[in-house]
């Protein structure tokens, strides 16, 4: 893994020789170091995992943009950034048709808004706990060549952070018009359950 990338970064190469890699944002006021049982919980020993820094600095820990109503110019510098960190992740070898990309909560919203724009297709993008800052503007904007079906998004029932109500209506205004993507929901709060993540794996597993 290449030493210049614009965010800072935990990386965790396969157990197996392979190019499989998953991208993985966190959430406001976490980082990278919050996110380190991902690979032992999934299990997918073929499968490398770059875990990321947010660029803003928040509390201890990092923030991929501000909180409401000033959410717009961190979500489009944190777009930028992943840009051209992932523009460089491929210029080194690894293949977008082997690269994951993960967020929780703020980085789900990342998921969704550098994502479903950025102009190479990835093997499939998971958005766990999050929002949509702007449906209508994302499905004007979004990479046409997004019409697989390898988009998941998973939220709790019970999530006091982000509404679960909130998160299902914007889900089914993108399938309305058009963007192809599976949700799933759970029991449970703003946090990441055992039986999701059992069925993340196995969504990851059939993507490659």
């Amino acid at each position: 893994m290449r030493r210049d990338l614009p965010l800072d970064s935990l990386f965790f190469p396969s157990k197996l020789p392979s190019k499989k890699l998953m991208i993985i944002l966190h959430g406001r006021g976490d980082s990278a170091e919050g996110f380190q049982f991902l690979p032992q919980e999934l299990g997918l020993e073929d499968l490398n995992y770059l875990l990321l820094n947010a660029p803003i600095e928040y509390y201890g820990g990092f923030s991929w943009y501000d909180l409401p109503p000033k959410q717009l110019p961190g979500i489009e510098y944190s777009r930028k950034i992943l840009t051209q960190l992932l523009d460089l992740l491929f210029e080194e070898g690894w293949d977008p048709s082997q690269t994951i990309l993960f967020g929780f909560s703020q980085g789900s919203l990342l998921t969704f808004e550098f994502g479903a724009r950025y102009e190479k297709l990835l093997a499939g993008y998971i958005a766990v706990s999050g929002y949509i800052y702007d449906t209508q503007k994302l499905l004007g904007e979004l990479n046409p060549e997004l019409k697989p079906k390898n988009w998941l998004c998973t939220h709790g029932y019970e999530d006091d952070v982000l509404a679960y109500e909130i998160s299902r209506a914007q889900v089914e205004l993108l399938q309305k018009g058009g963007f192809d993507l599976e949700f799933r929901a759970y029991r449970k709060t703003h946090t990441l359950a055992a039986e999701e993540l059992r069925e993340i794996r196995d969504w990851v597993a059939e993507r490659f």
